[in-house]
């Protein structure tokens, strides 16, 4: 995985800018000394993608559907009240922002008109459990059984229409309008409801970790879950790039990997045994990727790639860079937010790491997991007495502003402006 620069301000190792981001020059060029003596456009990315967002959330509840109405219900539960769709916006804004810049975007856009002129784009919105598909009932009874042929009736395969292969001059003699750049095709609507509903499977697996629920909660959190993610699986396919169903793949494998780095025994909630800061700051910084990160860094670069970006092109390392310092934003300051709040809970965060390399004696506490009594009680004071919080903040600051720096390298348009309150939004919880 190449190496994307989080800023020297990151108190860890940190990545780099492919060498195509390096070469390349602000979009505006031109207009950066003028820029400098005007404010920033700022235009609110909620209201820029009122409409499409409006559409995410009604043709989601409507792709989630279960044999079981419990599965439903909770599924719809948790729908029906959104967080702030951060990873929506930054996969549609992405898109809005980098439409018509990739080497394959001629053919992305003729891919989607001649879907939506043939009705092919319908399949996208194709209830995710479809009465051709055997995913309810088992085929394998007796042949000899009364129910076996009005079940499982043989059916003649259905022609699949393939698109046209795009013409020398991109000029389709096809009625209907052609959809312009700036708008986003129906590929990478559907990829931002589908890292909704990984985000959301990802909270109620954590909600069992965070919460002392009963035994039947537990399992139901589990089961929809699972639910959740198998939907999602369902829908990746049908994308139709290989390299987006790998990027996504991988952001359900890294959120596993990040809530086991986390706990550090599968089963607790205790950490690995560290015995100094800097251990601390790998696990953290590991778990914080793993388990977040990664999901916004790999869901603006798929969405860059369903726009047509290829290998040539810098578009989907911007999108990846951005995605990740708005990831580790988030995270910083939901840490932060943690010792803030009037609790009792405690973990390996970093204004826990900043106190215990102010404070080594910590170390012993650490190590022990908090296992004595008074231990939580010790660390948070700690914690509140020290610097920690205040140079999380600052850390999780300077994140915003790498995101903020990248998207220079993007034309300007709505979009990134969007995209640029969308950080500082972050930066503020706001």
């Amino acid at each position: 995985m190449r190496r994307a620069w989080l800023g020297r301000s990151s108190p860890f190792i940190i990545r780099r800018y492919s060498a195509l981001a390096h070469n390349l020059k602000p979009a505006s060029a031109t207009a950066a000394v003028a820029a400098d003596f005007l404010p920033p456009r700022r235009i609110d990315p909620y209201s820029l993608l009122a409409s499409e967002l409006d559409h995410l959330k009604g043709n989601l509840l409507n792709l989630l559907g279960s044999a079981h109405p419990s599965l439903s219900q909770l599924a719809q539960h948790y729908f029906a009240h959104p967080s702030k769709q951060i990873r929506s916006l930054v996969v549609l804004l992405l898109a809005r922002a980098t439409n018509g810049l990739g080497s394959e975007w001629e053919q992305k856009k003729w891919t989607a008109e001649c879907d939506r002129v043939s009705g092919q784009n319908q399949v996208l919105d194709w209830s995710l459990t479809r009465p051709g598909v055997l995913n309810d009932l088992d085929p394998s009874m007796p042949e000899d059984a009364a129910s076996f042929q009005s079940l499982f009736s043989l059916q003649s395969p259905s022609i699949v229409q393939q698109t046209p292969p795009l013409p020398s001059s991109f000029s389709p003699n096809i009625s209907g309008p052609v959809m312009d750049s700036p708008l986003i095709l129906p590929t990478q609507i559907r990829l931002a409801q589908l890292m909704e509903m990984i985000h959301v499977a990802s909270c109620m697996h954590d909600q069992v970790a965070n919460t002392a629920m009963n035994g039947t909660a537990n399992k139901l959190a589990i089961l929809g879950g699972d639910f959740l993610l198998g939907r999602a699986s369902t829908a990746l396919s049908r994308l139709g790039d290989d390299q987006v169903v790998e990027l996504v793949a991988t952001v359900i494998a890294n959120i596993v990997e990040g809530s086991v780095w986390k706990a550090g025994n599968v089963g607790t909630r205790t950490i690995a045994p560290l015995t100094h800061p800097a251990q601390g700051w790998s696990t953290y910084l590991n778990s914080v990727y793993l388990a977040s990160a990664s999901l916004l860094a790999k869901a603006g670069r798929a969405s860059v790639i369903l726009g047509g970006s290829t290998e040539s092109d810098v578009w989907k390392e911007v999108a990846y860079v951005y995605g990740l310092n708005i990831g580790f934003t988030n995270q910083l300051l939901k840490d932060v937010e943690l010792y803030e709040a009037d609790t009792t809970s405690v973990d390996l965060t970093a204004p826990l790491i900043y106190a215990w390399k102010d404070r080594p004696d910590l170390g012993p506490i650490i190590q022990r997991q908090f296992s004595a009594g008074g231990d939580i009680e010790q660390v948070r004071h700690a914690i509140l007495e020290s610097s920690g919080v205040q140079r999380t903040r600052a850390l999780a600051i300077s994140h915003s502003e790498k995101a903020r720096e990248v998207l220079q390298l993007l034309p300007d348009s709505d979009a990134k402006a969007a995209l640029d309150e969308l950080a500082v939004c972050v930066a503020k919880r706001n």
